[in-house]
């Protein structure tokens, strides 16, 4: 993925005042749409969405060959509103986190999508889960068995 020539800018820059700002999308059939935050001070529209500021932490995933990635979502659990709709689902939502300049909101930098949250804790301070891909390597291999009563062009 390339970054827009104001991003690469930024990022070349000894200094610069462009702020890169993560944008959170938590959605699910149960919810009626999905919820956007921005990790800020202030709410932030891009593409016609608004994102409302609200405090988390991403740790990204390591580089480990014994496992799948995994990253780590923490958000503050400022609002009961937040553990309350967690409860209510009855499969992990899926995550879509953007990355974005300050400057220029509708221009998306960079995009995970398709993450799952999985595993999620929380107390009074804070909600933690752990993102994950889909894991590929749990399939079971090889995905068919030739058998004259699945492939009886075979026999």
């Amino acid at each position: 993925m390339t970054l827009s020539p104001v991003a690469t800018s930024a990022v070349n820059s000894q200094e610069t005042g462009e702020v890169f700002l993560t944008l959170l999308t938590i959605a699910h059939s149960l919810l009626p749409s999905p919820l956007y935050f921005v990790n800020d001070y202030n709410d932030c529209t891009s593409n016609g969405k608004l994102f409302l500021a609200c405090p988390f932490t991403l740790t990204l995933p390591g580089t480990s060959v014994d496992a799948p990635p995994t990253a780590t979502l923490t958000i503050d659990n400022t609002d009961e509103e937040i553990v309350k709709t967690i409860r209510g689902l009855t499969s992990p939502p899926y995550i879509t986190i953007s990355i974005v300049l300050a400057s220029q909101p509708d221009v998306v930098e960079m995009t995970f999508s398709n993450l799952r949250l999985q595993t999620v804790d929380y107390d009074v301070h804070q909600v933690k889960g752990t993102l994950t891909y889909y894991n590929v390597l749990s399939e079971p291999w090889p995905g068919d068995t030739v058998t004259p009563s699945n492939h009886p062009g075979l026999f």
